[in-house]
């Protein structure tokens, strides 16, 4: 890990071996302006899609920063939670940019966490077959992870990102001061994003966290941006390397499929993060009963999560379910599902072997009666 005196302000993302966009960390709003002057607002509409939560905190601020710069600024705003990732959702968006005129050379902005970051960009993919976004992520979980990579994509009928474009943001924007107006349980549903960049690529790391487990909860600063910083390069360099996620990148699924039937179960009554950590622990038993990891280590992981509050197991689903639901999951791979376990701790690899047995075995370690 590079000390925080080393760090850069931002982060410039490849795309076929090209630069294709920056990552750029700043404590205000203060420079969205002179970045977004790199695009030629002064002639482009700007729609600010945000949501019910974020928009009292920040749409206001955002537009009167940005209203003398460009040729207009709408905002549009929807309900906020998973349930509305939807089409519909979509669809609002639509009428809202059908309404107002605008064309291919305009431009969306994506204000708030990763359920606003996805329903815009998979509108600006398919909006005129594409227009130009820009993410200006707000929660901590969505700095890390959901901002970045160009995944974009909606809930259908409960199945969790079944629609969806891989589709890259012009600029991601990150405030860090944001994550002060979060509540905890939202601020701690992103370490389950955290921890898992530290169990697939960087045993370092991970026990980093361990070492700042007070300053994060403090949310303090410089480490946070330490944190956000390293978090935002694991995941840049899996997404350059493998784009549209052929083989590498489904890495960072670890802890995911398991995870998203958990949370659909639950009516999505976990966050995104906690549902995540969830199936971390699932997904390293499962490394452990094939020999991988050693039980000590599975339990350092399960450790690590109450170390920040993230749940282990959960309740009122039965195992059954849980497999079944697994089993639909998209990750489906011509029949076989495809698993992210890990080698050790630092290190995951992609794993077709599994049956659904062993699968059931693991699931009962995180679902309690």
């Amino acid at each position: 890990m590079k000390s925080l005196e080393n760090l850069s302000q931002r982060l410039t993302v490849q795309y076929n071996g090209k630069p294709c966009y920056d990552i750029v960390f700043s404590d205000n709003f203060t420079l969205l302006s002179k970045e977004l002057r790199k695009f030629h607002i002064q002639n482009k509409k700007l729609c600010i899609v945000t949501e019910t939560n974020v928009a009292p905190l920040y749409a206001e601020e955002v537009y009167r920063l940005l209203r003398p710069e460009c040729k207009e600024i709408i905002i549009h705003q929807f309900p906020a939670g998973e349930i509305n990732k939807n089409l519909d959702t979509v669809n609002d968006i639509y009428q809202t940019l059908i309404t107002h005129k605008f064309d291919r050379n305009d431009m969306l902005l994506a204000l708030g966490g990763g359920v606003t970051g996805d329903i815009t960009g998979f509108a600006a993919a398919s909006y005129l077959r594409g227009i130009d976004f820009i993410q200006i992520p707000t929660t901590l979980l969505s700095q890390v992870d959901s901002s970045i990579g160009g995944k974009t994509g909606v809930d259908y009928k409960s199945y969790k990102n079944m629609v969806g474009a891989f589709y890259m943001p012009r600029l991601v924007y990150m405030n860090l001061s944001t994550l002060k107006t979060l509540g905890d349980r939202e601020y701690l549903s992103g370490m389950g994003e955290i921890i898992k960049h530290g169990l697939i690529r960087d045993q370092e790391y991970f026990y980093w966290l361990k070492e700042k487990k007070e300053n994060i909860l403090a949310r303090e600063y410089n480490t946070l941006k330490e944190m956000i910083y390293v978090s935002c390069n694991i995941k840049k360099a899996v997404v350059e390397n493998d784009p549209k996620e052929q083989n590498e990148r489904a890495l960072l699924n670890f802890g995911h499929t398991i995870g998203h039937a958990v949370e659909k179960l639950k009516d999505f009554r976990l966050l995104h993060g906690e549902a995540v950590a969830i199936g971390m622990i699932a997904a390293s038993y499962l490394s452990y009963m094939k020999g991988y990891l050693s039980f000590a280590d599975y339990k350092d992981i399960i450790h690590m999560n109450e170390l920040f509050c993230l749940p282990t197991s959960t309740t009122d689903i039965s195992p059954e379910e849980v497999v079944e639901t697994t089993l639909n999951d998209k990750k489906m791979d011509s029949g076989i599902i495809k698993f992210i376990l890990l080698r050790n701790i630092g290190s995951a690899v992609i794993d077709r072997t599994l049956d659904r047995e062993t699968i059931c075995k693991a699931i009962e370690t995180i679902v309690k009666e």
